[in-house]
Order: structure tokens, then sequence, then C-alpha cells
């Protein structure tokens, strides 16, 4: 069935045609990994990266953080030559804060500097920063300003409509925002006064590209959960492009599924029970090497609920996934679990002798399917199948 939003159907359809940002060129219909904190690290970027993602993002970086040099923050600006392209998003509510920031920011190499205007957490609003700016838009002007100055790569900008109900001006904020030369927009349709409650106002969305955006790319951001809610996201608000945040937790196969969606109008299954284990693996693998094994299988744990939401006995598996602190131990439950048995117990088996190592990274994983996705979308997966997790040869140093 065809994914349909009752409150808002476009009467006329908006030809869509391919988008320039900076010096990159992106196809029809691109779509992007949102900057999710403690989501977008380079492991999870990998994965949507193979499965179609045409650019990402990553976790938001503090520019305070940067300047106070602490660790966690300068982590953020790690990227990879095989996630590219990539941006990396920047916060902060002070215009000398961000502005002794930005080099920072531009010495790790992005592709583009992108300034988060839209994170609605109280903390950071409250420090004027994400969401909080909204509250005065000549203070995002100067942030975004300050930002130009000292960056040598293209800027972008992700915000939302507005701080509440009585006082949406995205419409300006956009034609403002273009005037000064930002390279492309992201709005996320709700207000910061909404966050994530409600449907997603994607009206706005068809009203900025009509009326704010002239030349400059425009993105669309919130509710695309689905490829349905994609396809129609694209078709009703007559956006260059959907960015997915909520939708790709736990699904990195979504941006795939998507494109094949939009393409053929017939919707691919999702992927079974053996897929998801091996992506999962996989994801704990390249999460290990990242961070150690100790913090990387302490970081996943929060990630196996939007993995195997929907299965039977799901709780259950979550259940006996955090209670391993190896990868081996984690592996061991994964690959012994049954998901469509009535009363599951847990066996204690162990791991094949080659892989009971628990620092070895070609762990035995189950057979996955031939027709698996490759990187493009398209035909079979050898990289998938059969190669063992890595990083980019500069993240596992």
């Amino acid at each position: 069935m065809r994914f349909q939003r009752p409150k808002f159907i476009a009467t006329t359809r908006i030809v869509l045609v391919s988008m320039r940002i900076g010096h990159l060129d992106f196809d029809d219909r691109p779509l992007f990994l949102a900057p999710m904190e403690d989501v977008s690290d380079p492991p999870f970027r990998i994965l949507c990266k193979r499965y179609g993602a045409d650019m990402m993002y990553t976790e938001f970086v503090s520019s305070a953080g940067l300047l106070r040099e602490q660790e966690h923050e300068h982590q953020k600006l790690e990227i990879f030559d095989e996630e590219r392209p990539i941006g990396i998003q920047v916060w902060g509510g002070g215009i000398d804060e961000v502005r002794n920031a930005t080099p920072m920011v531009d010495a790790a190499g992005p592709d583009v500097i992108d300034i988060n205007f839209g994170c609605p957490v109280r903390k950071i609003v409250q420090k004027d920063g994400g969401a909080g700016v909204l509250r005065n838009l000549d203070k995002m002007k100067r942030i975004t300003a300050a930002v130009m100055e000292e960056a040598t790569r293209p800027v972008t900008v992700k915000t939302r409509l507005g701080w509440d109900d009585d006082s949406i001006h995205i419409v300006d904020v956009a034609r403002m925002l273009e005037d000064m030369g930002v390279a492309a927009l992201t709005v996320h349709a709700r207000t910061r006064e909404q966050k994530y409650k409600g449907d997603a106002r994607w009206e706005w969305l068809r009203t900025i590209k009509e009326e704010g955006t002239r030349d400059m790319p425009f993105i669309g951001n919130g509710d695309a959960l689905d490829p349905e809610a994609i396809e129609a996201m694209f078709e009703e608000t007559g956006v260059d492009g959907v960015m997915l945040g909520r939708g790709a937790l736990g699904n990195p196969w979504i941006f795939d599924r998507a494109k094949k969606y939009m393409e053929t109008g017939e919707l691919p299954p999702p992927p079974d029970w053996e897929e998801r284990v091996q992506v999962v693996a996989e994801h704990l693998s390249l999460k290990c090497e990242w961070l150690g094994e100790r913090t990387g299988v302490m970081e996943m744990r929060k990630n196996y609920s939007s993995y195997f939401k929907g299965f039977r006995n799901a709780s259950t598996l979550r259940h006996e996934l955090m209670q391993p602190e190896t990868k081996e131990g984690v592996l061991e439950v994964m690959l012994n679990f049954k998901p469509d048995a009535p009363d599951i117990q847990v066996p204690a088996a162990k791991l094949p002798e080659e892989t009971a190592d628990p620092d070895a990274v070609d762990t035995k994983k189950p057979d996955v399917p031939d027709d698996l996705p490759s990187p493009g979308g398209d035909g079979a997966s050898e990289e998938v199948g059969t190669k063992k997790a890595e990083l980019p040869a500069s993240m596992a140093s």
C-alpha cells in the first residue's frame, strides 16, 4: 500500500533536478544521513555508506569542547576517505567561540561544515546553541558569518521552522542564508517547541522551496521514516534531498530500500534475521576497533533495541545482549539466539576455535543471502557476506 499523508497532499508535482553543494554533485533525489549524537559515528557511517547514503554528517561537535581540548569532541572530528562526501556539524552559542573553533573543524578536512541551528535539547538551547538561536535571528546571522569567514570549504545550515508557532520565520531565514552564500539548507519541519512530537509539517517544506530558496539546495527532514515516506516527501514538497535521522536508527538498509522503491515502485523486503545479525555483528566489531573492545561493547548496547525492534522475543535478546562485557560474549549470544523459539533459552555454546580469540576480527558469522545489497544498491555484495569487518586503515591505527 502506497504511503499517504492525509493532512497534506500536493496538488501539483514539482519537477526535481540534480543538486550541487559547493564542489559536490548529486544525482536526482539524494539521501543524507543526519548528524545524530551517539549515533552518527564512523562505524555506523560506514554501514550507511555501504547501503547507499549519498552524504553523511558527523555527530554534532561542540565549539566550546574543541576550544577546551576535550578528547571526546576532538574524536568526533575523525573522518575517513571511505566516507566521503561528509560534513562535520558544529554548534555553539557564542559568536567568538564558534569563530575560534571553526579552523579546527576546517583542518579535519570535511567536504562541508554544517552549522547546527536545530537541536532542541534544553542544555544546548539554554546556551543559545542549536534551536536556541531561533529566538535571535540576528545572532544566527552573525554566527553563520563567523563560520563562513573562517572556513575554507562550503558552509551549510540545519535548522527548524522556528522557536514556536508564533515565531515561524523560516522563509525569511532561508532567504537570508542564501543571500549570505550558505551552500545548502536543511530544515526539520517542526518547531523547537514541538521537539519530535506531532507530525512534521511538510506543507512548510513546500513553502520554503517555492518562496524561500532560489538556487540554494534545500533538504527536507522530519518523519521520513520509511521508503514510502521518503518518496512522499520528495513528491509532496519538491525538496532537492531528504535527510534521514530516526528512520536510519538500527536501519542502515533504509537508504538502499528507499532508492529501489523510488526507482521501481516495488518495496524491497526488509532484511531477514540472518542479514540483520550479520550487520549488527559487523557494527559491533567496527565499534570495538574504533573505541577498544570494552568501550565498544558498552557503546553498542544502545543500538540493539533499534536493530531488533519488531522481531519475536526481541526484548529477551536485548536483555541477553546487555550481559556480556566482551565482543566474543555478545557474538555468542547473537549466533545462538533463535527468534522463533517458543521459549528461548540461550545455550552456553562456544564460537569455533579459530575465532575464539576475542581480538580476532574474522569472526564466524551466519550465512548471508546471496542477494544482499551491494554498496551501490544493485547485485550481490561479496564484501558483506564473506569479508571481515574492517575500518579504514587510518581508523584502525
